[in-house]
């Protein structure tokens, strides 16, 4: 093993371990907006796909600078427990209810989150990997902070449908 690939070892896996999550989080908001067609929250995700397949780029960019290969196990991994996860009950026998959008939302909100620690723990050991220090990680960071704020908007929105049964 050379040098950088020792001293990148858990960077390698750290960036592979959130790509893999970014893959079920694609999935999830892919779903999401299937299910909520011509609405508003169809229309955001439609801009919030975009800007996570962005983000998926610069971690595929920033594991090949450091020599790292993607984890294609992990993406498979996380792509099926994406699909498992449409399992759980949601109140219906079948289909879609309100109850499944918070739930999504709730997931989405939940990868955001994870997002915007992933940029920020690169922007605190941006000194110690040279590859960091072209990553416009404070961008990405007021992006995905943006994207929280956007996706609660929905997020209690859906939490008012479901769980008191009226609109808001």
């Amino acid at each position: 093993m050379t040098a950088l690939m020792e001293d990148t070892k858990l960077l390698r896996i750290y960036l592979n371990d959130h790509l893999a999550g970014s893959i079920a989080g694609e999935e999830l908001a892919k779903r999401t907006r299937s299910n909520n067609a011509g609405t508003p929250l169809a229309e955001y995700l439609d801009g919030f796909l975009i800007e996570l397949k962005e983000d998926q780029l610069v971690v595929e960019d920033l594991l090949d600078s450091i020599d790292a290969t993607k984890d294609r196990v992990k993406q498979l991994a996380a792509w099926i427990a994406e699909k498992a996860g449409r399992l759980k009950l949601n109140g219906r026998v079948t289909g879609y209810s309100d109850l499944s959008r918070l739930l999504e939302l709730e997931g989405l909100c939940l990868g955001v989150e994870g997002k915007l620690s992933l940029w920020r723990s690169l922007e605190t050991v941006r000194g110690s990997h040279p590859a960091l220090v072209a990553v416009e990680l404070d961008a990405l960071i007021a992006r995905a902070e943006t994207q929280r704020a956007e996706l609660e908007i929905f997020r209690r929105e859906a939490a008012v449908v479901a769980l008191a049964g009226t609109q808001s």
